[in-house]
């Protein structure tokens, strides 16, 4: 979730890294030949144990933020000419952009788990939140394997990826956007669509860009998608795709025309829960422990009834494992966490909770036996651990079992989520690199 040291920009020359995989590879086969290895060392817990859940709640003012919004919603697209409603597929063909049908930067994945997927284009593979001039950085992963169980969106296999940006250290998640994708295997189409607030009622109504976003994670269930934001998770409306009459900095409808913030698509909200009290800023939430869980990373589980979000929360590498893993029920029917009591739509209480050992972990998937972590390889597996220009790993665990290593993967691999449908994980990384990139998208039969 958070590339939190300042990245290296200097490309490895060929010797040293192949060298570095020759190293990791010998070192990879020797703890195999030893036995099955454990997630992380010196972890405050051995497995994936479950935690007290009762008290987690998503918090939602049904009036504020569910009903206002929807007026919102439709007092804009009230206004004639001002915004036109598209289709995800539609956006995935744009060609806006053109990415690359194959994995284009080493993964450190396993060759025996299948692996495959795509890759952005040139500027979204070396875009940079940490750069004074600002920049873009992936995160969040879901797709129409999501949306529907049949794995399609209008006959496609489409991919949703969200993003940030930022412009420094000290100034990053000042606006969110999701790209659109359609990966045939030949060919990469995507568009990107930014993520806005609607705001007022009928003719005043309009919208604004949504800030203060890391957008940490991203499923897309039904016609709903819903955005992990630390303390609170955003959810957005896939019937509401506008389309944009201009391409301008500003954001909003001014005279008549719209425009978003140099993009040719926005997306509005349409409910926002919290797991931390109104007002308090939603990267204040506490990870491991407490009342107040981070939304750090998101999939979605098909695997029981009901469906539901999985979410995962990231800490940071001198605080050591203990993230925990937690399950929040869906309501099929409105496609949004299922209501405590009676209302159809309302804050939601949390299902099942688990603390995980694996450290830094940035991304959680279920296929209904395993579930699949991303974070921190153990020491033995890559040579250095610390270095995040180094691989992470998947780590595989049942309920009450120790993780054990999957795969190496890319570089500070972030979400993950499962396709029934296909049987395959998904997966993407954030690693920063302004000269060659070094992100991906990819994904693997876990298995073998």
């Amino acid at each position: 979730m958070h590339d939190i040291s300042a990245p290296s920009l200097t490309p490895r020359t060929r010797g040293r890294t192949v060298a570095r995989r020759l190293a990791a590879l010998a070192v990879g086969l020797a703890s195999l030949a030893a036995g099955l290895v454990t997630a992380q060392p010196a972890a405050a817990a051995s497995g994936l144990t479950a935690v007290p859940y009762s008290g987690l709640k998503l918090s939602l003012d049904a009036e504020k933020d569910f009903r206002q919004l929807g007026a919102a919603v439709q007092g804009v697209e009230a206004q004639s000419g001002a915004v036109s409603k598209v289709s995800a597929l539609s956006v995935a063909q744009s060609r806006q952009h053109t990415g690359q049908a194959s994995l284009c930067h080493d993964t450190g994945l396993d060759g025996s788990l299948k692996y495959d997927g795509f890759c952005w284009d040139k500027a979204d593979d070396t875009s940079n939140s940490w750069s004074t001039n600002g920049g873009w950085t992936p995160q969040g992963l879901t797709g129409s394997h999501d949306a529907s169980p049949s794995g399609t969106v209008d006959g496609h296999h489409l991919y949703l990826a969200s993003w940030y940006w930022g412009n420094g250290g000290s100034n990053l998640n000042k606006f969110g956007r999701v790209s659109i994708a359609e990966s045939t295997g030949s060919s990469v189409s995507y568009g990107h669509v930014l993520l806005v607030q609607p705001t007022g009622q009928g003719a005043s109504a309009n919208f604004k860009p949504v800030t203060n976003v890391h957008a940490d994670g991203v499923v897309w269930y039904g016609n709903k998608l819903f955005v992990a934001n630390g303390g609170e998770l955003q959810v957005y409306d896939m019937r509401h795709l506008w389309k944009m009459d201009s391409r301008s900095e500003r954001t909003g409808i001014v005279n008549g025309v719209s425009s978003a913030r140099w993009h040719d698509y926005a997306l509005p909200m349409v409910a926002r829960y919290q797991t931390v009290p109104q007002g308090t800023n939603v990267r204040a939430c506490a990870p491991a422990t407490g009342d107040k869980p981070c939304l750090s990373s998101l999939s979605l589980d098909r695997s029981k009834t009901p469906d539901a979000l999985v979410s995962g929360e990231y800490r940071d590498r001198d605080a050591g494992g203990g993230g925990r893993v937690i399950r929040w029920n869906l309501n099929a029917a409105t496609a949004l966490p299922e209501a405590d009591g009676s209302a159809s739509v309302g804050s939601a209480t949390a299902d099942a909770a688990y603390s995980s050992p694996v450290w830094r972990m940035q991304g959680v998937a279920t296929d209904g036996t395993y579930y699949y972590m991303s974070g921190e390889c153990p020491k033995g597996w890559v040579p250095d651990p610390k270095n995040d220009d180094g691989y992470y790993c998947i780590h595989r665990a049942e309920v009450g079992a120790e993780p054990r290593v999957l795969t190496k993967s890319p570089p500070l691999t972030q979400n993950l989520s499962y396709a029934p449908s296909s049987g395959r994980l998904w997966g993407l990384n954030e690693r920063v690199n302004t000269s060659n990139g070094k992100r991906v998208v990819f994904s693997l039969d876990p298995t073998p």
